[in-house]
């Protein structure tokens, strides 16, 4: 049985775990992650690589890992040196592509519903840089910085959070709001250049 073009659009995300995601996702930006058949040897190359790594479980990393070749979303090539080198499938650039952290976007649709989305964070001193992170992305969503850590957008993006919140694991931090009135609307409506 062949999906229409609709069926295949409306395929859902493999769930995966935060660290699968993030695998997933730095092996999309390029990071070519090489193994030795030995695992002791190639958690030391990944923490020496990446700082995001500095701090996991072994055990946790191994299972995601081999999780993700089982779900068919990576594969490792032999080198001739013989060590292993783990990249994306084809599937799972398909998959990245959904879950590419720094270019994520909200879409806009033909007709706006009326509604304010509202991303809040309270995220405290010891993780700045995270704060500082998640600042930087709903910018770059296209978010207005209602005030130092109010962002409003007017286009559903409910997943698109959740996706964010998942991935720096904050969510006692964060707080998502759908409202139908805001106090300064018509300032909002000029920037987002809404009718």
């Amino acid at each position: 049985m062949s999906l229409t073009s609709k069926q295949k659009d409306v395929r859902k995300k493999p769930r995966m775990s935060a660290l699968q995601r993030k695998t997933i996702t730095l092996l999309f930006a390029g990071l070519t992650l090489g193994f030795t058949r030995n695992p002791n040897q190639y958690f030391r190359i990944i923490k020496a690589t990446i700082k995001e790594f500095n701090d996991i479980n072994k055990g946790s990393l191994e299972r995601s890992i081999n999780s993700l070749y089982k779900s068919n979303l990576v594969e490792t090539k032999d080198n001739r040196d013989g060590t292993l080198t783990l990249v994306l499938s084809r599937e799972g650039r398909r998959v990245a592509l959904s879950y590419d952290i720094e270019n994520m976007g909200v879409r806009r649709p033909d007709r706006w519903d009326g509604k304010w989305r509202i991303v809040m964070f309270d995220v405290p001193e010891p993780l700045k840089k995270v704060r500082d992170s998640l600042r930087m992305h709903f910018k770059s969503m296209g978010f207005y910085e209602f005030q130092k850590s109010v962002f409003v957008h007017p286009y559903p993006c409910a997943k698109e959070i959740e996706y964010i919140i998942e991935f720096y694991e904050v969510r006692k931090y964060v707080r998502f709001i759908v409202a139908s009135d805001i106090d300064n609307a018509l300032e909002l409506r000029k920037h987002f250049k809404l009718s």
